[in-house]
């Protein structure tokens, strides 16, 4: 298996700085693989709903993760401050494939990296919507990267 060539800082739109916790930790002395998958929820979540995009309680569309990847580089430790780097690789009908790099403060290469994707259904019925919400599509937009998403080499 041909091991990930790592993005760089640059590659991503936003970011989200996440302090890690004491509880991050494993008893192998650093965060946790399932935490990662925590801080990908967190910085996807966190601009959809700081861009309005997003009604998570009320809201008639909601999105479902289907599928997700990491992959490790480096060691994360409590008490790092974790930058999350945030870009669309996909922008679909009804699916988004994000892609997250998670940087320590100030590095300019990831410890981990890895993606997910969300299906955006109805609430109600849990079927996908035929489009994404327009609010939706706007906000995510300036996140696209072209030609990202390729499998790892």
């Amino acid at each position: 298996m041909n091991r990930p060539v790592a993005n760089a800082r640059s590659d991503y739109r936003h970011f989200l700085s996440i302090t890690t916790r004491w509880m991050d930790n494993d008893v192998y002395g650093h965060v946790n693989n399932v935490v990662y998958y925590s801080y990908f929820d967190t910085v996807v979540n966190e601009y959809l709903i700081r861009a309005q995009a997003l009604d998570i309680e009320h809201g008639a569309t909601i999105g479902l993760v289907v599928e997700t990847q990491c992959n490790y580089f480096a060691p994360l430790v409590f008490p790092e401050r974790v930058e999350a780097g945030l870009r669309v690789a996909r922008l679909g009908a009804s699916s988004v494939r994000y892609e997250v790099g998670l940087f320590r403060e100030g590095e300019s290469t990831p410890a981990a990296q890895g993606h997910f994707v969300h299906v955006y259904v109805e609430r109600a019925t849990r079927r996908p919507v035929s489009a994404l919400p327009e609010a939706l599509r706007a906000a995510l937009a300036p996140l696209v990267v072209e030609g990202a998403g390729a499998p790892p080499a």
